[in-house]
C-alpha cells in the first residue's frame, strides 16, 4: 500500500467517512482517471462532499448521469418508479421536478417511440437535465421547461411521473451532512409535513393526463397512507402503493379520474 493511500485512509477515518479503506481506493482510481492528486480528492471527500459530485457522475438504471450540486443525486430507490412506469402503456410522459432528468431520460431510452417533457423550477437543474438527455441520446425526444409544477405546462400526457421533494421540515434538519450541505434544499423538502407537492399533483394532475392515463410519484417510506388518501380524495382510480426492493412503501400509482 502506497503512502498516499495510507494517508488517505487515515484522513477519511478521522472524518468519519464510512468504509474509509474502500472509499480511499475508489478515490485513488478516480484520481488516476482525472489525472489529479489523490490528496486533492480526499480533501473534498472529508468535507462530506458526495463521491458522485467529486466524480461528476452517478449510475442510475442503465446509464451514468452527470450530477452536480444543482440537482438531487439519483438514488436506487427511484428506480422503483422507473420500473413501475415501464409496465404501463405511454407515448408521452411529463416529468415534474425533473432535476437531473434521470427518470425522464431513462424512460425515453427504454421506449424509443416516446417523447417527454421535464419541468423544474431551477434553471441550473434544467441545464443538468439537458446535458443528461444528450448523454443518453434522448435529446431529440425530450423538451425541458422552467415551471413551478404545472404552471407553464400545456397539453395532455399519457403518463405523469415525479420524484418531488417530500422530506419534512423537521427531518431535513437531521439529514446527513453529505445530503444537507451538498444537495439543493428545494429538491429535498417543501417544508412543513412534506406533502404539499402531492396535494398539487393530486388536485391538478388530471387536467394534464389523457384518458386512462396514469400518475406515478415517489414517496417517503412512511407517507404511503397519507398520499394514497390524497389521491383517493380527488377521485383518482386504482390507487396503489408499490414497495421498493427493501419492501418499503416507495411509489404511488394512480389512474386518471373518470
Amino acid at each position: 500500500m502506497s503512502d498516499a493511500l495510507s494517508s488517505a485512509i487515515v484522513r477519511l477515518h478521522e472524518a468519519c467517512i464510512p468504509d474509509p479503506s474502500n472509499e480511499a481506493r475508489r478515490l485513488e482510481a478516480l484520481a488516476a482517471e482525472q489525472n489529479v492528486d489523490l490528496a486533492e480528492l480526499v480533501a473534498r471527500r472529508v468535507t462530506h462532499e458526495p463521491f458522485s459530485h467529486i466524480a461528476g457522475r452517478r449510475a442510475f438504471w442503465t446509464h451514468e448521469f452527470f450530477v452536480s450540486s444543482a440537482v438531487l443525486d439519483p438514488r436506487p430507490d427511484t428506480e422503483t418508479l422507473v420500473e413501475a412506469a415501464l409496465t404501463l402503456p405511454f407515448d408521452t410522459v411529463l416529468d415534474l421536478g425533473t432535476g437531473s432528468g434521470c427518470i425522464l431520460c431513462s424512460l425515453l431510452a427504454e421506449r424509443l417511440s416516446t417523447t417527454g417533457t421535464g419541468t423544474d423550477i431551477s434553471p441550473d437543474a434544467l441545464e443538468v437535465a439537458r446535458r443528461n438527455a444528450a448523454l443518453t441520446g434522448t435529446q431529440a425526444r425530450a423538451s425541458f421547461i422552467e415551471s413551478n409544477w404545472f404552471e407553464e405546462v400545456e397539453g395532455r400526457f399519457d403518463l405523469i411521473v415525479s420524484n418531488p421533494p417530500y422530506i419534512t421540515e423537521a427531518a431535513y434538519r437531521d439529514l446527513h451532512p453529505t445530503v444537507h450541505r451538498f444537495e439543493p434544499r428545494i429538491a429535498l423538502t417543501p417544508g412543513g409535513d412534506g406533502l404539499d407537492p402531492y396535494r398539487v399533483i393530486a388536485a391538478e394532475g388530471a387536467k394534464f393526463l389523457s384518458e386512462d392515463g396514469f400518475v406515478l410519484v415517489e414517496i417517503g417510506y412512511d407517507q404511503g397512507a397519507s398520499v394514497l388518501s390524497l389521491f383517493k380524495q380527488h377521485g383518482w382510480r386504482d390507487v396503489a402503493c408499490i414497495p421498493d426492493l427493501n419492501s418499503k412503501d416507495r411509489v404511488i400509482r394512480a389512474k386518471a379520474p373518470e
